[in-house]
């Protein structure tokens, strides 16, 4: 079984709900993103989002964009992206997701794409800008490889179209929480309480909030309304704000801390 899988069943067990941590790939460096993303899952993170470095994001807001630029210049690349996954999981179980746009992996050629992120131990593929419609080529190169193709959800989207997108997906379903572009603040939890549940009266896999979530007290709010959270901006702004001789892993340590808290006291 998947690690995705395992991860939503276990957790749905014992009735807690998943945080799931994206960070950029290669941010600041190779060797201290290494450190990062290794010491995010000690600390609390149940599913590993690892974004490509992107020049020319759709979805990212200011945070990231910057964060794929400091990545960029550093001479990360898909292939690149794809070996910090590999080593990660070399020391951990936790499930990875690659997020990625489509072009780079288009670029990359699918059946390369499908064969060295299964080789090194991914779990799933998150692709912004690539609708079901287009998917069939990614999915046929997935097959047999058990690598999920996960699937995101707009706050606008209607029952009949989450459908579409379940079909032919797995892992959960990405369900944004705002209109925009990713960062932190601006969440009517009311509106992201009433479009959840219409999505989850349809979707038949775990689905997690991302978009916004930053704080404690969001973490508090949103995870008793879906299956888990998943949280990029605020993460990403500790390495961007920190000074030159900061412990970066333990920085990002002690924000995954205080989101599991909020998490884990949701009735």
């Amino acid at each position: 079984m998947n690690r995705i899988d395992q991860t939503f069943k276990k957790l749905a067990s014992s009735n807690r709900k998943a945080l799931v941590a994206y960070l950029t790939a290669g941010d600041p460096d190779f060797d201290t993103s290494l450190r990062i993303l290794r010491t995010a899952c000690a600390s609390g993170v149940d599913v590993l989002e690892i974004g490509v470095p992107f020049s020319d994001p759709t979805c990212d807001g200011p945070v990231i964009q910057v964060a794929s630029a400091r990545a960029l210049k550093t001479g990360m690349s898909f292939s690149k992206s794809i070996r910090l996954a590999a080593e990660v999981r070399k020391a951990v179980e936790t499930p990875i997701v690659l997020f990625s746009y489509y072009n780079p992996i288009f670029k990359y050629g699918l059946d390369r794409v499908a064969k060295e992120v299964a080789e090194a131990g991914v779990d799933g593929l998150l692709v912004v800008d690539l609708p079901p419609e287009e998917a069939g080529p990614l999915t046929d190169a997935l097959k047999g490889k058990d690598v999920h193709l996960i699937r995101l959800a707009a706050p606008t989207t209607k029952p009949e179209r989450i459908r579409m997108l379940a079909n032919g997906a797995g892992g959960f379903l990405y369900l944004i929480t705002r209109l925009g572009v990713t960062g932190t603040g601006g969440l009517d939890y009311a509106d992201v309480a009433k479009h959840a549940a219409a999505v989850k009266a349809v979707c038949p896999h775990p689905v997690c909030l991302g978009f916004g979530i930053s704080t404690c007290e969001d973490a508090r709010a949103l995870a008793p309304l879906a299956d888990g959270l998943i949280v990029g901006s605020a993460l990403v702004r500790i390495i961007a704000q920190a000074p030159a001789d900061a412990d970066l892993p333990a920085l990002v340590a002690t924000k995954i801390g205080e989101l599991r808290d909020g998490m884990d006291a949701c009735p």
